[in-house]
């Protein structure tokens, strides 16, 4: 009698890195450091990597981008290592990818660092917000890279939704086009679809943020390096259960929680997507509408990983991403996370200074949780103008909203108003412009 065997998992692909250094080029980490994070990178999407390989160059080849040695010292390595994919650092211009391609032969495929972060967001997108983002950046940077090889691209798209064989689900070719031809125009009618489908969902954020701005409630945006531990702080701080993996890009999508201050008073934390160097221009746009939530908060807390090798690095990363996506005047608070795993808490006395209104923490057992919700509700209400009004009784609302949300330093209660002296957040100033004495 035959027998049979459980299926087993297919192998997976292996990886030979590749970083390039031009001369001059100023960088936020050094080549070995970036090449492991790339490793990391590689290893998240599920790939065995199996060597690399470094060039510091002058002028990039405009073939090949390194020198004709350095590349067929590659290729003799990629063949010693059984390599399937040669994973590039730094993004590749369409050129030089292909050329690349024709160098290493049809049995190894070129992927840039950009291509791999966008498999890996394609991975771990959950929501059709997310998966619709992914998708766009991906037939964008696909676009200009567009040959022969690449057609009939809706099946590797993430969520395309069109029929195998043709992208968008159109599968005519006019006279005389050819099949890239058809690719091309196809996948141009699918970014646009796709771009009026993001506008809708910017919308809803919008009026989503609307509503909350009418609720009187402020918002703190976590913002932090891939990996820094954004998502447990929140678990911590909003005693919830969102998703906590120890690998990069974990979670895509925004979640808000309701988290009680210490003074009694409330806020709405949201974790954000995580930054990473080298990100890629295609993502920071399509995920427009989830970084704008970034830009409408109060306050921006900045996770940091204090133990990793490269934490000041990492930040600089963090604020560079903040500055590209024009957010620069949102007060920030800094919680320097993950002391419990250094062997010397009291060393990070010496990192304080680095940052920006640093807290030390650890979101997984909760030391320094107490110390940084107080600091970040002193600067979420430090940012405040301050108001002498004259409000009517029958303004119920608005007493209570100065007693919520804002600082009273002197109050009196005349006949038929309360005269209140204080400070308020700006967003609710216009509140009680016809009260300002």
């Amino acid at each position: 009698m035959k027998k049979f065997t459980r299926p087993t998992e297919l192998p997976k692909e292996r990886a030979f890195l590749v970083g390039v250094e031009l001369h001059d080029e100023l960088r936020i980490l050094s080549t070995e450091d970036s090449l492991i994070e790339l490793s990391l990178l590689a290893q998240t999407a599920g790939l065995i990597v199996v060597g690399q390989a470094t060039q510091r160059i002058r002028h990039p080849n405009p073939k090949t981008l390194l020198g004709s040695g350095k590349i067929k010292e590659i290729r003799s390595l990629v063949h010693e290592t059984v390599t399937n994919i040669v994973l590039f650092d730094d993004e590749l211009s369409p050129r030089h990818q292909r050329e690349l391609e024709k160098f290493f032969g049809e049995d190894v495929r070129v992927v840039d660092r950009t291509a791999l972060i966008l498999d890996i967001f394609a991975l771990h997108a959950s929501t059709h917000e997310g998966s619709l983002q992914v998708e766009l950046a991906q037939y964008e940077y696909r676009l200009p890279r567009l040959t022969r090889a690449w057609t009939h691209l809706a099946r590797q798209a993430g969520g395309g939704g069109g029929r195998a064989g043709s992208v968008g689900g159109v599968g005519l070719r006019g006279p005389g086009e050819t099949q890239l031809e058809v690719d091309r125009r196809d996948i141009r009618r699918r970014i646009a679809h796709l771009r009026r489908q993001l506008d809708k969902v910017r919308a809803h954020r919008s009026r989503y943020r609307e509503r909350r701005r009418r609720a009187e409630i402020p918002t703190i945006a976590l913002v932090g390096y891939t990996n820094s531990g954004k998502s447990t702080l929140l678990n911590r701080v909003a005693n919830s259960n969102v998703l906590v993996a120890d690998k990069l890009f974990a979670t895509l999508d925004p979640t808000t929680r309701k988290v009680d201050l210490p003074k009694g008073r409330q806020a709405l934390f949201t974790d954000t997507v995580g930054f990473i160097q080298k990100l890629p221009t295609t993502l920071v746009a399509a995920f427009r509408a989830t970084l704008e939530e970034i830009g409408e908060a109060d306050l921006l807390l900045h996770v940091v990983d204090i133990t990793h090798p490269n934490a000041v690095a990492q930040a600089k990363s963090v604020r560079a991403t903040l500055e590209e996506i024009e957010v620069t005047d949102v007060p920030m608070v800094t919680a320097l996370n993950k002391i419990d795993l250094l062997s010397n808490p009291q060393s990070i006395v010496y990192s304080v200074d680095e940052f920006e209104r640093a807290v030390p923490i650890s979101a997984l057992t909760g030391d320094g949780i107490p110390t940084l919700l107080t600091i970040t509700e002193q600067e979420l209400f430090n940012a405040m103008s301050p108001l002498i009004v004259h409000l009517p009784y029958k303004e119920g609302r608005l007493i209570n909203l100065i007693h919520e949300q804002g600082m009273i330093e002197n109050i009196q209660h005349g006949q038929n108003a309360v005269i209140i002296e204080g400070r308020v957040p700006d967003r609710l100033l216009n509140q009680f412009i016809e009260y300002i004495n």
